[in-house]
């Protein structure tokens, strides 16, 4: 391995979905390892045993994928610094903790936890930041081990100088400045022996060789524990980037109150991988030339760390509906079919079994409607315009159309030049409204009024040149819902006078 390989990490906890927020913390890495031609390494956070589940981490590698993310190592690719889930590296820091209480850099505590919350309460209520007393760290070496080795409960704490001001360079957020007085002694190993989260995260990325930690900002009170510790261990340190957090319109964090929020959902929802995508990396992030419909590969260009903002990312929903829009126009027909079919199946418009005819069905569908909608999910609402057909329920000024002196005989005379044809197309129904318009006088709204409105039971949708080869297509086919004719809908429109 090149030692001045940038080297990041993506290290979740397999406790939920994948949030949006997380998945852009993600993307960031990745962009920044694929842009220097570095590594990034996905690795597992699943020491929280009562929370963390395999189906979680299954579900998490599953949207990662899905959004068009990849690593160099992980717990399903392995890698030379593994393993690569955080449960299985136990042994790893036991060790470093033995190491640690034996160079006095880190001391038992046998503080029960009720004596600790007692502690945190009187400092709020004091109107204080709640720091631990520090009462075990004065107990000799030889006395602790011999309270843990007879049997007594005990957390393991780092040492640390209690007082002073401590400061670190984050490379997005500038210098960033501590009170040592207020951080304690932080926890390492918990009385259970499960290792802490700030203590783990030290031993992986150093023993992982990362150079660059880029993650949320909400870890940022974290790093002053985590560096105290790197220093302890005698470890270099990484470069620190935080991430502003991820909001709503209102300005509050994100939740699925404003919306989806989980990749997966994003993904059932109808949007684009390749949408979703573009969309993250401008959370928080602005292209250099302005332009923000961009691939993977542009986006690996452009992306600059140093052009994140440190305000907060506002995620706006029509923004997103917007670019997947414009994601949705670059995808050929045969592949926007493919992103539609699943929805449409669901909906009940087309049949599990697909057959060739049915393929070019769903790609003259998918062209006559895409443009119109902002997910491919919204497709079903889109050809529901063709399937549900019923005059029943027309407006009072529909039927006023349609049964006025002209709508009559427009739709009687369509009626009887239809009965000369097998099929009709869009060339033909043109040819035949000049001769309707000849017959009846009819012209303009008059004409064309009742003619959309004995097709569509509708007095507005999609074009005509569009709709009638859609429809004498699909009612060619073997449909699991039926779609009727061009015929079949005026003879219905017909009954009615």
């Amino acid at each position: 391995m090149n030692e001045d390989q940038v080297r990041v990490r993506f290290a979740p906890s397999p406790t939920g979905l994948l949030h949006v927020g997380n998945a852009r913390t993600a993307l960031f890495n990745w962009l920044y390892a694929r842009q220097h031609r570095g590594a990034f390494v996905l690795r597992v956070e699943d020491t929280d045993v009562e929370r963390s589940a395999p189906e979680y981490e299954r579900k998490l590698i599953e949207d990662l994928r899905w959004l068009g993310l990849d690593w160099d190592e992980g717990p399903d690719t392995g890698g030379p610094f593994g393993p690569y889930r955080q449960s299985a590296r136990l042994e790893t820091y036991s060790a470093h903790t033995k190491t640690l209480l034996e160079a006095g850099k880190a001391y038992y505590c046998f503080c029960p936890p009720e004596d600790l919350e007692k502690e945190r309460q009187e400092a709020r209520a004091a109107g204080k930041t709640p720091v631990y007393s520090g009462k075990c760290r004065s107990i000799p070496g030889d006395e602790a081990l011999g309270r843990v080795a007879d049997g007594e409960a005990a957390s393991v704490r780092l040492r640390t100088p209690g007082q002073g001001e401590f400061r670190f360079d984050d490379l997005v957020r500038g210098t960033v400045t501590f009170d040592l007085a207020v951080v304690g002694d932080p926890v390492l190993v918990r009385s259970t022996g499960l290792p802490a989260y700030n203590y783990v995260v030290v031993i992986d990325d150093f023993l992982m060789r990362i150079t660059h930690v880029i993650r949320g900002e909400d870890h940022l009170a974290n790093t002053v524990r985590q560096i105290l510790t790197y220093r302890a261990l005698d470890c270099p340190l990484p470069q620190f980037a935080h991430l502003s957090m991820v909001m709503g319109a209102d300005n509050t964090r994100l939740s699925k109150r404003h919306g989806a929020t989980a990749v997966d959902k994003f993904k059932r929802d109808g949007y684009l991988a390749s949408s979703l995508f573009n969309y993250l990396a401008l959370l928080g992030w602005a292209p250099p030339d302005g332009n923000e419909v961009l691939d993977r590969d542009e986006l690996v260009r452009l992306f600059d760390l140093g052009r994140v903002s440190r305000s907060a990312a506002i995620f706006d929903y029509g923004k997103l509906h917007w670019l997947n829009r414009q994601h949705i126009k670059r995808l050929p027909p045969r592949a926007k079919a493919e992103e539609a079919l699943p929805h449409l199946q669901a909906a009940g418009f087309l049949p599990q079994e697909m057959t060739d005819a049915h393929w070019s069905w769903l790609e003259q569908a998918v062209e006559a409607f895409s443009e119109r909608v902002d997910t491919f999910s919204d497709l079903k609402d889109s050809l529901a315009q063709i399937f549900d057909f019923s005059l029943e329920h027309l407006g009072e000024q529909e039927w006023s159309d349609l049964k006025g002196e002209c709508g009559k005989r427009v739709v009687r005379s369509f009626a009887g030049l239809l009965a000369g044809i097998d099929r009709l197309d869009f060339a033909a129904f043109a040819e035949m409204t000049k001769a309707i318009k000849g017959e009846t006088g009819c012209k303009g709204r008059d004409l064309y009024h009742p003619l959309r409105i004995a097709l569509t039971a509708r007095s507005s949708g999609l074009d005509l040149d569009k709709f009638i080869p859609l429809v004498e297509s699909g009612a060619a086919l073997d449909l699991p819902r039926p779609l009727k004719s061009c015929s079949e809908r005026v003879a219905e429109a017909l009954s009615f006078f």
